[in-house]
């Protein structure tokens, strides 16, 4: 008899804790299953997978309940596992073999009354829900309850821990499963941060290049001005320096007319020498640099409000993507005028560098010359 309560425990299914009952289904791992125990566990574990007329349409995943192997299965579901004859045949022979054999009489043990130690506990106090015996019923602390026979009590308790049982398996599938999507979704989080980061550093190397570019037009500017005034400033110096050494020759020459003992001589060579230093003299014919010629301070910069749109510079929002696709098409037409649009939906231009009108007429060598001759 000890054989066959060995074999009677391997037919039992790990989530029913029943006898298998036909058909039997074999898992990868080579455990087997009720299939209705295998499709309540695979449903459990599944419960988004869309399913039609009750069965699933979709494959899916569950876990093992014995050795906890991960179970894949195709689009046919638990109806795609091989079925277990060899299982099903022992069944049928083991059922075969009970029903032809009167059932032994088992000797038991059953647990003492604590309170009448002579006596068994034969019944179930539902009241208080303890089991108990006939005695504590008639005479003891349970005569006013209500009491049940033990054995229909035993079939409802171990049916309410075997569907216990069996919830807890789904719940823990289905657990798992959420802990293998939540593991997903990091995932997937920490993949879409990295490529959002790698879009925002891209985004500000655009505005560095920008700026930049912009950093180098304005420079232009002030480098183009300052040759220019620098080459007349230079000029300028060397025609003063010319005409100043030529007002020392005629100095020199006047120092040796001065000695010149004869009268007639030195009246001859006095008169050319005279008109000569009238001649040089006279500097109108140079040209004249205005008071603050060499001022540059008509090339300042205030970057207020552009540095204002730059700290507000921050994330789109959903409602803002089409205005920014048009403001991106703006700033490819106005770029030549400097404007440039900024992810944040801020504008921001080129500093005011013009110089004022007096200035403008003040930095310019022609503008120079024409004052000077004046």
């Amino acid at each position: 008899m000890n054989t066959m309560d060995n074999l009677e425990k391997q037919l039992i299914c790990p989530i029913c804790l029943e006898m298998f009952t036909k058909p039997v289904v074999i898992l990868p791992c080579q455990h087997n299953l009720c299939r209705k125990c295998a499709n309540d566990v695979f449903q459990a574990s599944n419960p988004y997978l869309p399913t039609r007329g009750g069965s699933i349409t979709s494959g899916g995943r569950f876990r093992c309940p014995s050795c906890r192997h991960e179970v894949v299965l195709d689009r046919h579901g638990v109806y795609g596992l091989q079925r277990n004859l060899l299982v099903e045949n022992i069944i049928d022979m083991f059922k075969q073999e009970s029903t032809s054999k009167p059932a032994p009489e088992r000797k038991e043990e059953m647990p003492m009354c604590d309170v009448h130690e002579e006596e068994k506990i034969n019944i179930y106090c539902v009241t208080h829900g303890v089991p108990t015996c006939s005695m504590c019923k008639v005479f003891g602390a349970h005569k006013d309850c209500e009491v049940a026979p033990i054995a229909s009590i035993y079939q409802t308790k171990k049916t309410e821990l075997s569907d216990g049982i069996a919830m807890m398996v789904g719940n823990n599938d289905r657990m798992q499963g959420i802990i293998s999507q939540l593991e997903e979704a990091c995932r997937a989080i920490e993949e879409n941060g990295r490529r959002q980061k790698t879009v925002v550093c891209e985004k500000f190397d655009q505005l560095y290049s920008i700026l930049e570019e912009k950093k180098r037009e304005m420079s232009q500017k002030v480098t183009s001005e300052q040759e220019e005034k620098v080459d007349y400033i230079r000029g300028l110096t060397r025609k003063y320096g010319d005409h100043l050494e030529e007002s020392c020759k005629i100095v020199e020459k006047g120092i040796q007319t001065m000695e010149e003992p004869e009268m007639a001589l030195f009246l001859q060579n006095t008169k050319p020498l005279l008109k000569k230093i009238a001649e040089a003299s006279s500097i109108t014919h140079l040209d004249k640099v205005e008071r603050g010629y060499e001022n540059m301070d008509h090339y300042s910069v205030n970057f207020k409000k552009e540095g204002k749109a730059l700290r507000s510079i921050d994330f789109v929002q959903d409602d803002e993507d089409e205005d920014e696709a048009d403001e991106d098409g703006e700033a490819g037409a106005e770029e030549g005028e400097g404007a440039q649009t900024v992810s944040g939906g801020s504008a921001v231009t080129d500093a005011s560098i013009q110089p004022s009108a007096p200035q403008q007429m003040n930095s310019s060598p022609s503008a120079a010359k024409s004052a000077a001759s004046t």
